[in-house]
């Protein structure tokens, strides 16, 4: 490996980051909207919302929409922090369901759980 040779592990967050970790948090969270009871929807439709700008954002310029109104805004929300503020706050959006009782099918939970733990290993990983 050379000096400007990008590690592996580097590469693989990015890529969960930008095109894998949205769009499986959407999938739980309209997984719980749709089996969800009562109140524990509500945090599942924020994070389905936020999920939803986000893969706005990140497939606009591909899509050649960076003319939208809200792009820019989104564009650098999903950049803040070297892009894990964003999926770290929706993480937790969508953790709050996990406090109200109605919620139904508890295996969502547990992926969540996995999937935020595979990304901050990542990040962690990243660091070292």
């Amino acid at each position: 490996m050379t000096f400007f040779e990008p590690s592996p592990v580097l590469i693989a967050f990015i890529f969960i980051q930008r095109f894998v970790f949205f769009e499986v948090l959407a999938l739980l969270a309209l997984l719980r909207l749709i089996v969800g009871r009562g109140p524990s929807r509500w945090p599942a439709l924020a994070t389905l919302l936020i999920c939803a700008v986000a893969i706005f954002a990140t497939f606009a310029p591909a899509l050649n929409l960076q003319s939208v109104p809200f792009y820019p805004d989104a564009a650098q929300l999903l950049a803040l922090g070297g892009g894990t503020v964003l999926p770290l706050i929706t993480s937790g959006v969508f953790a709050t369901s996990f406090l109200f009782s109605s919620r139904r099918w508890r295996w969502i939970d547990i992926v969540h759980l996995l999937g935020v733990t595979a990304f901050v290993g990542l990040w962690i990983a990243t660091r070292i």
